[in-house]
Parts: C-alpha cells; structure tokens; sequence
C-alpha cells in the first residue's frame, strides 16, 4: 500500500532576490500574504498598501512576501536587481521579495502550482493576485482586491 504524502505551503522554499534560499517552513507560525507582483501593472500602487500591512502587523506574525512576474503582458520585464531598486526607490518596500518567477504553466514555481490547487483555480488569473495563508487555510484574493479590503481580513483572522 503506497503512503499519500500530504503537502504543505511550508514544504516548499524559493530564492529571494538577493539570492538566498529561503524555506517557508521558517513561517509555519505565521499568517502569509503571498503576492505576485509586477511593476508596470495597473494595480501597482498596490505596493503601498502591502508595505504598510506588513509595517503593521509584523508584531503580529503576518509575513508579507512578494513573488515578481512577468507573464501577464510582459509588465515585469525588468531584472531582479531593478525590480528590487524599484520597489524601494517607489513605495519603500522591505518586505520579502523572490527571485523573478513564473506562476502558471509547466514552468511556474512548485509553490504557485501548489497554491493554485488548494484555491480550485485552473491558474493565477493576473498580476497582485494575493494567497492569505493562515496554517493551511488558504484564501485566494483577486488582483482588484485592495489592501484596505486585505486589512479587514487579517483583523477577522487575528481577533
């Protein structure tokens, strides 16, 4: 009899963009916001919004995590090295960020593929589509979803 082997969101790890390997295990105590971002989106200014969710809940165990791509119109054509300049040059961000990735098709990352079939999603529908994971529970949120609307959330989940 072969043994199912359950997956985690915290069995997986990615490359940040100042190329460290980082393991997700290290957040299993954690509330995550996994985005995939890109900086010539509609929804960039989006950006702001998660900088200050991660400002001010960090006490409180959320981890915000970005993830760029460049697969919906080509809006993250830049390097690692320039996504990184620009988000902190533009919005001051300081939150986590990987490597440039692909989140659909045979060559998205294992954590994306993972995320999308927990959501009963075929794929990741656009840029600033957000994954809150909460242990295991994960709650998909569309690219139009606001942080504003995110902040509401994690209130729910942290009372």
């Amino acid at each position: 009899m072969k043994k199912e082997i359950i997956m985690s969101v915290y069995d997986y790890s990615f490359t940040d963009n100042n190329d460290n390997n980082v393991d997700m295990s290290q957040f299993k105590d954690n509330i995550l916001l996994l985005v995939n971002v890109a900086s010539n989106c509609g929804f960039t200014s989006h950006y702001e919004g998660l900088q200050a969710i991660s400002k001010k809940y960090a006490d409180k165990g959320v981890v915000v995590i970005g993830f760029p791509c460049n697969q919906f119109n080509a809006q993250e054509p830049g390097t690692d090295a320039e996504i990184k300049e620009f988000c902190q040059t533009n919005y001051g961000i300081d939150f986590l960020m990987s490597k440039k990735i692909e989140v659909n098709g045979d060559d998205a990352h294992p954590l994306f593929k993972y995320l999308v079939s927990k959501c009963d999603v075929d794929s990741v529908p656009w840029n600033f589509t957000k994954f809150l994971v909460n242990e295991d529970d994960i709650l998909l949120m569309a690219p139009h979803t606001t942080p504003d609307e995110i902040d509401a959330n994690l209130l729910k989940i942290l009372n």
